[in-house]
Order: C-alpha cells, then sequence, then structure tokens
C-alpha cells in the first residue's frame, strides 16, 4: 500500500511512479556543494543516494482527498513508455497501479495540479497517454507562456497544453488559488517561472505538496545550495528560504517529489 498522511480530513497519499539514477553526477547538479553538506544530506536521507555515490531520485505524485470528496492529484509522474521524459527517466511508470492500490479509481481524480511543466511531472496528464480523461489540469500561467514561446521544447505545449485546451480542461491560475476544499496553490517561482506548491490544511494542521521547490535533502538543510536545473537560480534560493521559514515556524509536513522518504518534517 503507498504512504499515507493524514491532515485533519484530508488524506495525502504519496504514489510513486519510478525510481532510478540522475543522469549526471551529482556534484554537476549541486556544483556548491561542499563535502559536509553531502554528509549531511546523506545522513538525513541515505535513501538517496547509492552505494557507489549515484543520486537515486523517486518520481513521486500525491493524491489528496478531504472526507469522501473527489481526488487532487499533483504532479503526474514520467507516465509510460514512449512518455516525454523517457529519454532520461526511468519508464514505464506505474502511477496507474499505485492509484489502484490505494483504491482511486481514474474518474476520481477531478483535477490535477502541475507543479511545474517538466516532463517528469506531467506524464500520465498528456492526453494521449493518460487515464484522468475528464480532470482539469491546473498550472501557472507563467509556464505556459514560457513553454508557449519555446513550443519546440520537448514538446510540452504541443502534447499536453494544445490538446488540454482543445478539450476544454486546461485551467491558467496566476499566483495562488483554491483548488478544492482544504486545498489551495501557493506560488512558489524559480526552478520555473511559473513553479507552485500545493498547500494541504485543516485547523492548525498543514502539508506542504513541495514539487521541485527541492529536489534532495541538501536544499532542506541550506536552502541556499543551489541546483543546476533551476531557471532562475536566484528567485529559487529566495523561494527556498521563505518556504522552509514558513513551514519550520508552522510545522508543517512537506511532501516531496524526488527525496528518498515521501514525507518530511524539518
Amino acid at each position: 500500500m503507498p504512504l499515507t498522511h493524514r491532515v485533519g480530513k484530508l488524506t495525502i497519499i504519496a504514489l510513486e511512479d519510478a525510481a532510478g539514477p540522475f543522469f549526471l553526477p551529482r556534484a554537476e547538479a549541486f556544483p556548491d556543494a561542499s563535502a559536509a553538506q553531502w554528509a549531511a544530506a546523506d545522513a538525513a536521507d541515505p535513501a538517496a543516494v547509492t552505494s557507489a555515490g549515484e543520486w537515486w531520485l523517486r518520481f513521486r505524485s500525491f493524491a489528496i482527498r478531504y472526507g469522501e470528496g473527489p481526488v487532487t492529484l499533483v504532479d503526474a509522474g514520467i507516465g509510460p513508455a514512449g512518455s516525454l521524459a523517457a529519454d532520461w527517466a526511468p519508464v514505464p511508470g506505474h502511477l496507474p497501479d499505485e492509484l489502484a492500490a490505494a483504491g482511486i479509481a481514474p474518474p476520481e481524480v477531478t483535477a490535477i495540479v502541475l507543479t511545474h511543466l517538466h516532463n517528469d511531472h506531467m506524464g500520465w496528464a498528456v492526453p494521449r497517454d493518460s487515464p484522468f480523461t475528464a480532470a482539469r489540469v491546473v498550472v501557472q500561467q507563467a509556464d505556459v507562456d514560457l513553454y508557449k514561446a519555446n513550443r519546440d521544447q520537448a514538446g510540452q505545449y504541443d502534447l499536453l497544453i494544445e490538446p488540454l485546451l482543445a478539450q476544454g480542461r486546461l485551467h491558467v491560475v496566476a499566483g495562488d488559488a483554491p483548488v478544492a476544499p482544504g486545498i489551495r496553490i501557493v506560488a512558489t517561482p524559480g526552478h520555473t517561472p511559473g513553479h507552485q506548491s500545493v498547500l494541504a490544511e485543516d485547523g492548525d494542521e498543514s502539508l506542504l505538496v513541495a514539487g521541485d521547490l527541492a529536489v534532495h535533502m541538501i536544499q532542506l538543510l541550506d536552502p541556499d545550495v543551489a541546483y543546476a536545473s533551476d531557471m532562475d537560480p536566484d528567485q529559487a534560493r529566495a523561494t527556498r528560504r521563505r518556504v522552509v521559514e514558513e513551514v519550520i515556524a508552522r510545522g508543517t509536513t512537506l511532501a516531496v517529489s524526488h527525496l528518498g522518504t515521501a514525507f518530511r518534517r524539518l
């Protein structure tokens, strides 16, 4: 059974689409990290490093349900064989099987929030591959604009955005926005211009699905550590600092896409 976390009446389920090594040495992904920072991160999250020193990634989505209501899916994994991420990420993913193991049928998913438009987060939302044929797909305007301007990059616009527009299922937001009872989007830009996270809260309890706000434990221990794939490193760093301070102050649980464990308290 997939891992589950409760926040009041909200149930958050971690769904692992796949796992595999990063395609570059991790020192190239975090070029400014020190040996001491690596040691601290490996001690805190040992499942994210192999015996050969490779960065081992989980590719997760999260299902959120308020009470017995419909499901909001945050991110959609790497997708099946032949997906947009197939040239670098381990495919095929098995998100549909993970949902079935959690007792969730595809028609129960009424909204898919994509934290950003990178191809390891949107695979099962691409209409040609998706079992979620009626769900609205929620993205930030800034990311839509970016990929429209660069529509030849990896097919995100032509294979994801245009078909969703034609089906009337694309829901574009700008900044923070409500999604469903107890679930709202918070803008967390930097990794991409329109990167967004999802806050689940009920009373004093809360959980933040962070997307690629932090892709490795090293960035949660020190938010200033830059990731080479951040589109705006300075903005990403400032966003991480702010969010880490907020989750520590509030006692918010983090739900993380790529770390060795799905749920984290700082």
